[in-house]
């Protein structure tokens, strides 16, 4: 019997059925983001304002919530999907962009934990002030290590009932008792504007396809990355030929070699 929470049976699961995800994410990545949804065999729509999110959230099979460019009728818009999610039996995803830089942002992300992300995704600075601590990061930018942020990776979870992913050089995912890194990507991957963001695009297409188990569509969607960060990484000469080559990297990646090449170890 196959496994059905395998990364390579998840990818083709997704891109057999593929999934609709409301992508409520900033400027800076909407593009990025749909294009990276849409190599990977998602359909993302981008429907934040308030009149339509909370609606539009109820015919989706997840919503991913990303406050990188935050005003008061996104969040109205956020709010409102993320409840509907909850009342349709939906999965959502929480990206917490630089939540810790002002008032603004922590009071929002305060209020979307009150309703209760299935999955929290963030680099290591984000989880480590999510979960009360002292981190080092400046605006969107990570200075602390995934390593330091594994034990508030963990207490996030347990707190909220979640899962949560760190992301960075080696990911981490946790949901409180179980836990697993990814290896691979590229050092290019950084170095391209909403890359982080668009993960959080697909961890919601995973999540979609796999409802039961957000842990193992969130481990699915970091190790699809993974695989087509460093395949990307192998002949990019710089960070643009990297952003269109890990989009082609993507589309070709299936299920087979998904299954040979993902590094996944438990934690």
């Amino acid at each position: 019997m196959q496994d059905e929470t395998n990364p390579a049976i998840l990818l083709g699961a997704m891109r057999s059925n593929p999934p609709l995800v409301q992508c409520i994410t900033n400027f800076v990545a909407m593009n990025i983001a749909a294009n990276v949804m849409l190599a990977a065999g998602a359909s993302p729509a981008m429907v934040h304002a308030e009149e339509e999110a909370g609606e539009f959230a109820g015919i989706s099979g997840a919503v991913t919530i990303n406050i990188g460019t935050l005003s008061a009728g996104w969040l109205k818009g956020m709010l409102a999907a993320a409840g509907s999610a909850n009342k349709a039996g939906k999965p959502w995803v929480l990206d917490p962009v630089a939540h810790y830089a002002t008032a603004f942002r922590r009071n929002a992300v305060a209020d979307l934990l009150e309703l209760r992300p299935t999955i929290i995704r963030g680099n290591a600075s984000e989880i480590i002030a999510l979960a009360g601590g002292a981190s080092r990061g400046q605006g969107v930018d990570s200075r602390d290590p995934v390593e330091l942020a594994e034990d508030a990776a963990r207490q996030l979870a347990k707190r909220h009932g979640c899962v949560v992913a760190v992301t960075g050089a080696v990911d981490f995912v946790t949901d409180g008792l179980k836990a697993q890194r990814i290896e691979g990507g590229s050092p290019f991957m950084p170095q391209v504007t909403a890359l982080g963001c668009s993960l959080t695009c697909l961890v919601g297409a995973f999540a979609a396809t796999a409802p039961d188990n957000p842990f193992d569509a969130t481990v699915a969607a970091l190790a699809v990355f993974a695989v087509a960060g460093e395949q990307a990484g192998a002949s990019a000469d710089g960070p643009g030929s990297f952003s269109w080559r890990f989009l082609d990297a993507l589309q070709a990646l299936d299920p087979t070699t998904l299954a040979a090449k993902a590094r996944i170890m438990p934690a």
